[in-house]
């Protein structure tokens, strides 16, 4: 049981990320449609790119949603309206309208007027020949309408037939025209608008039912096609009747759900092409970024990363395909870059692209606008930090985005004509989103506990809190770390390392001293050496102990571990020279180990340029009338020293980076000195 135990613990790292890799691989399986896909792209009024195509199987041409639409209105207005007739309603309007007419009419002759009177009967008649509506309703006039009394069919005729509530006014003044008694108008209105009762009411159920028929009965296909039938070839045009079968055929791939007996196999052919992605992506990690592999929190923000940008296309895509060039997939290179470096962001970007080729429109437009995106987001995007350097790169990355679109447009179409200038708007929206990789690196620095070249300015800031109490402690070692920062910028500039990181960690690397300033000779202000009084074993462990206690005081402060890196490497395993040879005249059989450094050797670029602009920043104090001649010997025997002692085996750093190094730091040191150039005489 403890050497299962032991083995688990041995091997958390690996087994974390096999994990890592199942579980990533699960989720963007997850993700993926699960349909059949149409395996050619194509768009209407444009080109055919592939070889001729037969059906291959039998299927019925789906009517477009336009065509569909047409025929659920015209199905709607034909569908007849059933209102509910209340028969009794009119005989009970005809006696409240004689008592009305009485009681209106005081003069006896004109209330025995038989004409009269006649006339407003007539005009109830022609009100309620087929009834009056009981509210406002929005039908054409010539929808059939059925009257029903009793759910019996009591009448048929059109919508116009009909009296609207407040449609009576029309017919008394048409009646009382024709018998030439226009003068009583306004009381004949009033009388009406007293008497006149609504008497049909829409019958909702019936009315709605036999509209469902009428839709119901219309079909969504319009003819078959059978298999083997020649649907289209090679440079046709894909228009009229011709893309109403591509589309039909599209959708009948698509609209396959995959059954049981296949379903389990294309889940593991997915998975498949999935996982062959992401190892893919591990065994770069594994050879080319050992540092970042063998850190399971970066490993996890990368894969995490490459999730969220197939998860933002998928929302996209499933929402409305025509926005998939929304999503702005230059932010995943960008952050990559920001905090690892260019080669790997490509790389992690490139394989994002072609995972999601599976579920894109158009996957070969798409996947070379976005890998052409991803390049120039690389070589244009530098000091992400100045703000103005990204709003210059993103107008860059539009900018492409749009030649090539507009590239593949004329290809396919032949002709600008059809362009829609609302597609450019799209990669400017995509532009603009790209803007968000500001607050997300911050984000990312504060859930990852990673470091950006953004961080890195912020702990350049010389008034910082740090920066400021190693000014005051140790007043020396802060000028020196000041002097060893632009050396060391100046050599990182000259090879193409990374400036910010190399400045930011040349500042931090000798805060250590502070426990013990007076031990170091840059802070020996009134000549008084302590190590007089210690042993040559004692004066070592101090001075060899500064490393250690530098990231001590470096992780109470939350400096990055970029940074502490330079604070335990920048003397790597080399030797306290001075005081192992004054404990080796005393003891013939002293221990080389006791008096190096605990190491690690520097395993970075940035770290080697540290340790070279360290160690002769310092001893150039110990020059004595220099010269030009005594500085470029003086920098070769240091660096080379260094090199003999194998201190930059573990640095990705070449022979010639060295002897830039070593160029760059002779010209410093010459400035310095206020040293002319010796020319021969």
């Amino acid at each position: 049981m403890n050497d299962l135990i032991n083995k688990w613990y041995k091997n958390h790292a690996l087994l974390y990320k096999v994990l890592l890799f199942l579980s990533t691989t699960f989720l963007i399986v997850y993700l993926f449609p699960k349909s059949g896909k149409f395996r050619y792209d194509f768009d209407k009024g444009k080109p055919w790119q592939s070889e001729s195509l037969l059906a291959p199987f039998d299927f019925a041409i789906k009517k477009s949603s336009e065509e569909i639409e047409k025929e659920q209105i015209e199905a709607s207005n034909e569908s007849a309206v059933y209102f509910d007739i209340d028969a009794s309603v009119k005989s009970s309007v005809l006696n409240d309208y004689s008592e009305k007419f009485k009681a209106s009419f005081v003069d006896s002759i004109i209330s025995e007027n038989k004409a009269l009177l006649g006339v407003g009967i007539s005009a109830i008649n022609a009100i309620y020949k087929y009834g009056v509506l009981d509210e406002e309703y929005e039908y054409l006039d010539n929808k059939n309408v059925i009257l029903l009394d009793a759910q019996t069919q009591y009448g048929e005729t059109e919508f116009s037939s009909l009296t609207k509530i407040d449609g009576f006014r029309s017919v008394i003044e048409d009646q009382l025209k024709n018998n030439d008694l226009e003068s009583f108008d306004a009381t004949f209105v009033s009388i009406f608008f007293d008497v006149i009762k609504p008497n049909l009411k829409l019958n909702s159920s019936l009315t709605q039912n036999a509209l469902n028929e009428n839709l119901e009965e219309i079909s969504s296909v319009r003819g078959r096609i059978e298999k083997g039938t020649l649907i289209i070839s090679k440079g046709e045009i894909v228009e009229g009747n011709k893309y109403d079968v591509l589309k039909s055929l599209e959708i009948e791939y698509e609209s396959q759900v995959w059954n049981e007996s296949n379903y389990n196999l294309i889940i593991f052919a997915y998975a498949l092409l999935v996982a062959l992605a992401l190892l893919m992506l591990l065994l770069f990690l594994r050879k080319y970024r050992m540092e970042v592999f063998l850190d399971n929190t970066k490993v996890t923000f990368i894969f995490f990363n490459i999730l969220l940008m197939i998860l933002l296309t998928t929302l996209v895509i499933n929402y409305n395909s025509q926005y998939v060039y929304v999503v702005p997939l230059c932010i995943l290179p960008l952050v990559l870059k920001a905090f690892f470096d260019a080669r790997l962001g490509l790389f992690a970007h490139v394989l994002t692209v072609l995972l999601l080729g599976f579920i894109v429109p158009n996957s070969y437009e798409y996947m070379f606008l976005q890998i052409i995106a991803g390049i120039v987001t690389i070589l244009t995007v530098s000091e992400l930090y100045k703000r103005a350097n990204l709003f210059i790169s993103v107008g860059q990355i539009t900018l492409i985005y749009i030649i090539a679109y507009f590239a593949f447009f004329v290809i396919q179409e032949g002709d600008i004509t059809n362009l829609d200038p609302s597609t450019f708007g799209l990669f400017v929206l995509c532009g603009l989103a790209t803007l968000f990789v500001q607050p997300l690196i911050y984000i990312y620095e504060k859930l990852f506990g990673l470091v950006s070249d953004v961080s890195l300015l912020e702990l350049s800031d010389t008034n910082s809190k740090l920066l400021k109490e190693l000014s005051n402690k140790a007043p020396g070692t802060f000028h020196h770390s000041l002097n060893v920062a632009n050396l060391a910028e100046a050599s990182a500039n000259e090879i193409g390392a990374n400036a910010m990181l190399i400045r930011v960690g040349a500042l931090y690397h000798d805060i250590g001293k502070m426990k013990n300033p007076t031990y170091f000779t840059e802070n020996q202000a009134t000549g008084i050496n302590p190590h007089d009084e210690l042993s040559s074993r004692e004066s070592a462990k101090i001075i060899i102990d500064h490393t250690l206690d530098g990231i001590e005081i470096a992780k109470k402060y939350n400096l990055p571990d970029r940074v502490i890196d330079f604070i335990r490497t920048h003397h790597g395993n080399s030797l306290v020279y001075y005081f192992y040879r004054k404990e080796k005249d005393l003891n013939e059989n002293t221990n080389e180990a006791d008096f190096r450094y605990p190491g690690p050797k520097p395993f970075s670029k940035e770290t080697a340029i540290l340790m070279m602009c360290d160690s002769v920043e310092a001893a150039s104090k110990s020059l004595k009338e220099p010269t030009t001649t005594k500085i470029d010997k003086f920098v070769e025997s240091i660096i080379s020293k260094q090199m003999e002692d194998g201190q930059f085996l573990n640095a990705n750093i070449t022979f010639k980076e060295i002897q830039s190094i070593k160029k760059v730091l002779k010209t410093k040191l010459a400035n310095i000195f206020h040293l002319r150039i010796e020319y021969p005489e």
